[in-house]
């Protein structure tokens, strides 16, 4: 039976939607009473043990709450810990299947959603996971005392009630198709968590407690600040379920925690962990080698994904005098010359970065549609007019351009924006040198910095790489308190109210928000806000399409580039997986969940 069929069976009096998952539009690739998803094992053995490298830049770690601002989680805890009403496939996107919700109802008028909590449902401790902690878990989230990340990303959700003891009600300020699996991807975790003799701390106040989850794994033995071992829970309730079925095989995940990427390097060559992703090309094309590699104990492969590229750029911070107006920021573009970097640095092995949505159906193109014009032409006069035009392109330096043409224009919109030189550098009317920051977390960046920082030179422009520890640069994010600096963003095939976070003007005002390059634009709202409500693909697409020419056009970002496969070294010896990568699996994490030890 097709779904459509299997839904209107499903459909119950007063509701838009019920059925054993959601799809954002409408059409859910697996029916009620699956078996497991198809890219797993489903008879995969248990046991063994994981080892692998922390995916995180930090190098230590000093707090188990991953839901507050303040210090550093360990990584991978909240994913391996905590459960959601929902869980997606690698398979597919914008849709989630029932984990601790047994079922979710969505109202016709789509301002609320219902979800059904599962009777077999269990914390760690053992408590029933109720509808009291599915409450407590968002009235935390949603709280001042949680990352604003999670404001901004609920903002349009009034609250949560509690029908009873096992089934919640998500109120939406409006109808909004996202909603009901934003809701059910949260994280949920016992109101007992923090408690002290039934006394609850703040939320903010929870940091070395052991959380109390349901995920499929508990922590066990720490090395505090260095590395972690996560041990599965061999009573895992949902361990049968369709969803967890090929899934949690490892009994123990081990990260560890190198302060630099040398040390991680040789590291894995010496046989210390069994699976490393790689994100530099050129140490994947160099010195991804050694014995172990030769005796084909341990193994580089390249896994081909269909993920959005997303959208790695260079931020600039418009919250510097410096960087507020758009011929500046458009002239620091122009002198980065990707394909010199390209051919000379990353071996071949990058594609550039094409706005926000790239390699997805949300990407803006060519000039603009009908729909997407109905949408920007009441913003005229409040966005770039070349956003009426072609999208706005990544410079180039292999075709008809070279990066003297490129240097010679980024000099001329200078000039415009009342910089001369004089004096021995480059002065607005206040005579104050055009001197920027580019603040790092890594040492190492320098390498790819100073071919930019060298052509930026040639025009007068001076950008001084600022390399510091983590903590910090995690602070003076927080603060914005930075000029330039590099950010890795997701893509998405569904992009929603994460944008808020990213360019909405509140989060611009809000410490520790995504909106790093500080925009606040009432235009790129209501582009959001189009986005955001659209209530089908079709409406949808005209909607991204229009943000991505806007933030395009308005020179915020530098783009970079782009993978399309996932760069894995692992230890064949010790780790087997299923014969092909889902089409949507985000690299290690694909491994984390579904790969297994081989029976030695």
């Amino acid at each position: 039976m097709r779904n459509w069929a299997l839904l209107l069976w499903s459909f119950t009096a007063g509701s838009a939607w019920a059925a054993h998952g959601y799809a954002l539009w409408g059409d859910l690739q697996y029916p009620a009473g699956f078996e497991h998803f198809k890219y797993v094992n489903p008879d995969a053995p248990k046991g063994g043990e994981l080892r692998l490298v922390s995916n995180l830049r930090v190098s230590t770690f000093d707090k188990y709450n991953p839901f507050t601002v303040k210090g550093s989680a360990p990584a991978y805890l909240s994913s391996l810990m905590f459960d959601s009403l929902l869980a997606g496939a690698l398979d597919e996107t914008a849709a989630g299947y029932g984990l601790l919700a047994k079922d979710v109802s969505v109202a016709p008028d789509r301002l609320s959603a219902t979800f059904v909590l599962r009777a077999e449902a269990r914390f760690h401790n053992g408590d029933p996971v109720l509808a009291r902690d599915v409450k407590h878990s968002f009235d935390m989230l949603k709280s001042a005392q949680a990352a604003p990340g999670y404001r901004s990303l609920l903002e349009e959700v009034l609250g949560v009630d509690v029908l009873d003891s096992r089934t919640v009600r998500y109120r939406f300020a409006k109808p909004n198709r996202e909603l009901p699996l934003t809701v059910g991807g949260l994280p949920v975790f016992s109101h007992r968590w923090g408690e002290t003799a039934g006394v609850p701390k703040p939320f903010d106040q929870i940091v070395m407690d052991v959380p109390i989850g349901s995920g499929p794994y508990k922590i066990g033995p720490v090395n505090f600040g260095k590395d972690i071992t996560y041990v599965r829970d061999p009573q895992y309730w949902a361990r049968g379920l369709p969803v967890r079925r090929g899934t949690a095989n490892f009994d123990r995940i081990t990260v560890k925690i190198y302060k630099d990427s040398t040390a991680r390097l040789e590291a894995l060559k010496a046989g210390e962990f069994d699976l490393m992703r790689f994100f530099s090309a050129g140490d994947w094309a160099r010195r991804v080698n050694g014995r172990k590699f030769d005796s084909g104990e341990l193994v580089k492969e390249e896994f081909r994904h269909t993920l959005p590229t997303g959208f790695q750029s260079y931020v600039l911070n418009t919250r510097s005098p410096k960087l507020r107006d758009v011929r500046v920021r458009q002239a620091l573009g122009l002198a980065l010359d990707y394909e010199w970097m390209n051919r000379q640095m990353f071996y071949g092995a990058y594609q550039r970065v094409q706005g926000l949505f790239g390699n997805t159906a949300c990407q803006a193109q060519g000039l603009p549609t009908d729909a997407e014009l109905a949408l920007l032409a009441p913003l005229r006069g409040q966005i770039p007019e070349p956003v009426f035009g072609p999208m706005a392109q990544a410079p180039r330096t292999d075709g008809a351009r070279s990066l003297r043409d490129n240097l010679r224009e980024a000099q001329e919109l200078l000039q415009q924006a009342g910089w001369t030189y004089r004096d021995g550098a480059l002065r607005n009317a206040q005579g104050q040198a055009l001197e920027l920051e580019y603040l790092d977390s890594n040492e190492s960046g320098v390498r790819v910095a100073t071919p930019w920082a060298r052509n930026l030179e040639k025009i007068g422009v001076k950008l001084n790489f600022r390399p510091v520890d983590f903590a910090l640069y995690q602070q003076r994010l927080q603060k914005f308190e930075f000029e330039v600096t590099s950010i890795a963003y997701a893509g998405t095939q569904n992009p929603g109210q994460e944008f808020v976070d990213l360019f909405g003007s509140k989060a611009a005002l809000q410490e520790d928000s995504g909106n790093l390059s500080g925009v606040q634009s009432p235009a790129v709202d209501t582009l959001i806000q189009h986005m955001t409500s659209a209530n089908s693909r079709d409406a949808l697409l005209p909607a991204c399409r229009a943000l991505d020419r806007v933030i395009a056009h308005s020179y915020l970002l530098v783009p970079q580039w782009s993978a399309s496969t996932h760069r894995l070294a692992y230890n064949h010896w010790r780790l087997d997986k299923p014969a092909a990568m889902p089409p949507f699996a985000a690299g290690e994490g694909w491994a984390i969940d579904t790969w297994w030890a081989k029976q030695l």
